[in-house]
């Protein structure tokens, strides 16, 4: 009966690697997908702000928003549109 055990043990850690390294290629293509589209922009900008200028307010999420895009269209940098 631990033969058995063992057994299922050994066909079952290979495929319990297999769902760890899925998850984490699947973590840190969100990671990038979401950093790459910018989605994470104001969260970085607010911990910024609370750790370089603590005794000012930050920007609300629509001020951000408004001014980076501002920024972007007075720079347009190397962007295509």
């Amino acid at each position: 009966m631990t033969d058995t055990v063992h057994r299922t043990d050994a066909a079952t850690t290979p495929l319990r690697a297999l769902w760890s390294a899925l998850g984490r290629a699947g973590r840190g293509i969100r990671w990038y997908m979401t950093t790459l589209m910018g989605d994470t922009a104001y969260a970085t900008y607010v911990a910024h702000h609370r750790r370089y200028h603590p005794d000012e307010e930050p920007l609300t999420e629509r001020q951000f928003w408004r001014q980076r895009m501002d920024d972007q269209d007075r720079n347009p940098g190397a962007r295509c549109c």
